[in-house]
């Protein structure tokens, strides 16, 4: 095919991509994809479209192509428009290629926002360790902080300890969740003090979480702390303290 023939069939097929009909776009994304590295070019510019679903099956049609698709990515992680550094890192993370993590971890210093959110997603599917500094800086921003601690919960690194201890003890409800119960995981002795603390805590799901933490630390000295939740207001958390202070080898008095 010539390069005339092959740039209109290009052409062809992401105008496709606009097409209201799902089928139709369906086959022009695994057209797209099967024309390969010809196709990436064009496909980069279609993802500034001011269509999410045309951003989002541009992408798609990349993702295809495979893994010597990720330099590509990684370069349009640099470009000027938002909209495309956020589609870069959305493909890097259904890509789940391991040459993405440094790139995606400066990426959550984006000035946008939804690069940043779409960064910690990408870091998420990837799961490498590599990428807990990076995230545990992220825990500091006020957009993404939730996201990041829950990826951080997920990888279960112990250099997030310290990271996690303060996000457990800040103002961010769903922070203090996901950071009690990536504790737990961990398994970092210097978790319990705090976690005890986070027994207290206005949020029942902190609380609940907490006691599961220190369950898994097998922290016995939180027993007597843990006493008070047997008639906590939320039933949830009577249930699972009551487990929690038995697998602690706590048992009431007859």
């Amino acid at each position: 095919m010539s390069d005339d023939v092959q740039a209109e069939r290009i052409e062809q097929l992401i105008g496709a991509l606009r097409d209201d009909n799902d089928a139709l776009r369906d086959h022009a994304i695994a057209s797209l994809s099967q024309v390969g590295e010809d196709a990436v070019g064009p496909l980069i510019g279609l993802m500034a479209d001011e269509d999410v679903l045309i951003r989002e099956a541009a992408t798609s049609a990349i993702v295809r192509i495979g893994p010597s698709v990720v330099d590509r990515l990684i370069e349009a992680l640099e470009d000027d428009e938002w909209a495309i550094r956020e589609q870069a890192a959305s493909g890097l993370g259904k890509l789940r290629d391991s040459r993405g993590v440094d790139p995606l971890v400066n990426a959550l210093k984006d000035k946008d926002g939804a690069v940043r959110t779409a960064a910690v997603w990408a870091l998420e599917r990837i799961g490498d360790a590599r990428a807990v500094p990076g995230l545990v800086e992220a825990l500091t921003d006020n957009t993404v902080r939730e996201d990041v601690a829950r990826v951080l919960k997920k990888i279960g690194d112990t250099r997030a300890v310290d990271a996690l201890i303060d996000g457990l003890m800040g103002n961010n409800w769903m922070v203090r969740r996901h950071a009690a119960e990536a504790l737990g995981k961990i398994g970092d002795a210097r978790g319990v003090g705090p976690l005890i603390e986070s027994l207290k805590d206005e949020d029942w799901l902190v609380r609940r979480n907490a006691a599961e933490a220190l369950a898994r630390l097998g922290a016995k000295q939180a027993i007597d702390p843990l006493l008070p939740l047997l008639e906590d207001e939320n039933t949830m958390v009577q249930e699972t303290v009551e487990g929690v202070l038995a697998s602690l080898g706590w048992h009431a008095k007859s």
